[in-house]
């Protein structure tokens, strides 16, 4: 069963707080964050990313921005941009997109719980990109971005959600460049905080949505510390590391798209001649064609879409990463015929999220910089739980979860 506690958050003053949020450090490149963050002495990215206060072309993996991390996340602290609250508390974070809200419980979930599966993950992680997180995470001792899971709903804390999305909000603003609204609740009624971790206690499972790298940074960091403490009891605060829980029914998982710059020596003729083998294949004219269900690909070649829908025989239902349109554009396509091995290190292949919509894959192509583009069908958080309970793991770039949290509205410190 899910082990969470409330946590005493480090956050911004309500004045403060779009001075200090930001997006996650890994949606933007360095150049970016510099861009984002000109003139706020105040933006997170000058603890997220660091690499943005020296010199253009620093590298963001050198000692000296792990150090600038610690040294600016100090800063904060002493100048009031971030403080401590006095007591534990849950927080409810709200994010709106096109109308529709989805409410997440930020807690401070168990390092024990990730380690033992408890946390249940669907992606393999990168060893260099958790070492460089846990360098952060201990150099900061704290964690500064929450990580994104999901759990089964749950009518108990469905009630308390609701009840505090009732009332005013502590923070309550649009966010620059997704143009989303973010709002924020603390919870700090004793009774509340209890049934919170009670209900949570009753959930088997809670599921990693999006900070697989995250995930795995502060809880190998937190292990790490209960390791070298000798008075080590079990209820220290790097025992836990800091998530937004929200209930699986109210996640957005947009489509993941794809773009290739080569038909691998084939003619498009060839190409998609060859398609026809174990596709069906419709051509949909010039105006962009979505995917409408499951096991239909959205082609876009020379000008025209096509419909791609997967012949029967070509895929199992019984199995829980066969069935994946990913998994089947993977095998049949991009790995057959188009000799696409690898997708994390292929440099002929690149990916693009849903948020951008089809014209951004039509733009890709039509300007020569790639030769087709392939649209999914959106996975559903129903089919990565499957996965991640049958102990598999989901093929690479195959989930893009939007709204995506803003960091910055409250920090977990480690002591």
């Amino acid at each position: 069963m899910a082990k969470v506690k409330p946590f005493k958050g480090l956050r911004p003053p309500r004045e403060l707080v779009e001075k200090i949020e930001s997006r996650p450090y890994d949606v933007l490149d360095s150049e970016e964050a510099r861009a984002e963050a000109a003139g706020n002495e105040m933006s997170l990215y000058h603890i997220i990313k660091p690499e943005i206060d020296f010199e253009p072309g620093t590298s963001e993996y050198d000692p000296r921005v792990y150090e600038k991390a610690a040294e600016n996340f100090a800063k904060f602290q002493e100048k009031g941009w971030l403080v401590q609250d006095s007591e534990e508390h849950y927080y409810l974070y709200a994010q709106t997109m096109n109308g529709k809200t989805q409410y997440g419980l930020v807690v401070g979930a168990y390092v024990n719980d990730y380690l033992d599966g408890t946390i249940k993950k669907h992606e393999l992680t990168r060893r260099d990109k958790e070492e460089d997180r846990m360098k952060h995470v201990r150099a900061t001792n704290a964690n500064m971005e929450p990580v994104f899971f999901a759990y089964p709903d749950n009518q108990c804390l469905d009630v308390i959600i609701m009840r505090y999305a009732a009332t005013e909000p502590e923070y309550d603003f649009i966010a620059p460049i997704d143009g989303f609204r973010h709002q924020f609740w603390v919870i700090s009624d004793n009774s509340d905080i209890d049934a919170i971790t009670e209900a949570f206690a009753k959930i088997p499972n809670l599921y990693i949505a999006d900070g697989h790298h995250r995930s795995a940074a502060a809880a190998l960091v937190g292990a790490e510390k209960a390791k070298q403490n000798p008075n080590h009891i079990g209820n220290e605060e790097y025992n836990y590391f800091m998530a937004v829980c929200f209930p699986a029914s109210q996640l957005t998982i947009l489509d993941y798209n794809r773009v290739v710059k080569d038909l691998n020596g084939m003619t498009s003729e060839q190409f998609l001649e060859a398609l026809r083998n174990k596709f069906t294949v419709e051509c949909k004219g010039t105006e962009c064609y979505k995917p409408a269900k499951l096991h239909e690909f959205s082609l876009y070649i020379d000008g025209n879409w096509y419909a791609l829908n997967v012949k029967d025989g070509y895929y199992d239902d019984l199995d829980p990463i066969g069935v994946l349109d990913v998994d089947i554009s993977s095998r049949l396509i991009l790995d057959e015929l188009l000799g696409i091995k690898d997708l994390r290190s292929d440099k002929r292949i690149d990916f693009v999220g849903g948020l951008r919509g089809l014209e951004e894959l039509k733009r890709r192509v039509d300007s020569g910089e790639m030769k087709i583009a392939l649209a999914l069908y959106p996975v559903s958080m129903k089919q990565i739980m499957d996965i991640a309970d049958s102990g598999k793991i989901m093929p690479p770039k195959a989930t893009w979860f939007e709204p995506k949290l803003r960091s910055g509205l409250v920090v977990h410190k480690l002591a």
